[in-house]
């Protein structure tokens, strides 16, 4: 039987690279989008089933425990446990600090870091009474080295590996690994849509001298996921080209 994986922001292009990659990967692959975006995640379901990805999908509010709750308890209905999950989800509010509302504050680090908090909450200690499981939290280059504007963000990306090495040490003797990737700037939809000046700046200071790709992020993730990965946790991988060495 195989094992069911859980990524979390499912209709960006990290998360469909993700989706993507643990697909072929073999296990039955399962995504969320945020409560309320059913036409988009229809629309990027049947795009998947048209390359032969097979995802099932469910709304969620990543932010909101009792609905991440409700959301395991309706997978493991449907389908079965999550051996897997991948969170992917996050948001941005930027703004500098002197501008900064709570409201802003409040709204990423409730979604970026309580999100990865009240999805694995969920599913770990299934993952430990079975004696296998595999947690990868998506971070940021930002939550490394801070970026100016994006107090609220690096804050809750550099929480999130803090989050990673606590778990890591709760699953490491019961089979379940936990680890961060921590992207740099990626080839995205967001991404593109940066005037070509501004992202050739970016480019300029990217020592491999090119934006990575969701793929780039995806190999990493599956491979983390994978039962080769078991020797692997508490890890933060920077998949960057190099923009920061720590």
């Amino acid at each position: 039987m195989s094992k069911i994986a859980l990524v979390t922001g499912c209709t960006g292009g990290i998360g469909t690279a993700i989706c993507r990659a643990l697909c072929l990967q073999g296990p039955r692959v399962v995504a969320t989008y945020h409560s309320g975006g059913e036409a988009r995640a229809a629309a990027w379901q049947r795009e998947m089933q048209a390359q032969s990805f097979e995802v099932d999908v469910y709304p969620v509010d990543i932010g909101d425990f009792a609905s991440c709750q409700q959301l395991i308890e309706r997978i493991s209905a449907d389908i079965g446990a999550v051996d897997i999950l991948v969170n992917n989800a996050g948001i941005t509010r930027d703004s500098t600090l002197k501008k900064m509302s709570v409201e802003n504050w409040l709204a990423v680090i409730n979604t970026d870091l309580n999100g990865v908090f009240n999805m694995t909450r969920q599913v770990f200690d299934g993952m430990l009474t079975r004696g296998w499981g595999r947690v990868v939290n998506i971070s940021s280059v930002n939550g490394q080295k801070g970026q100016f504007g994006q107090a609220n963000y690096s804050a809750a990306k550099a929480g999130v590996h803090g989050f990673t090495m606590a778990a890591a040490q709760e699953g490491a003797r019961k089979g379940v690994t936990v680890n961060t990737v921590s992207p740099g700037y990626i080839s995205t939809e967001m991404t593109l849509a940066v005037a070509e000046e501004v992202r050739q700046q970016i480019i300029a200071q990217i020592p491999v001298g090119r934006m990575g790709t969701p793929e780039d992020i995806a190999r990493t993730v599956a491979f983390l996921c994978d039962e080769a990965a078991g020797y692997i946790t508490g890890a933060d991988f920077s998949i960057n080209g190099g923009l920061y060495m720590g």
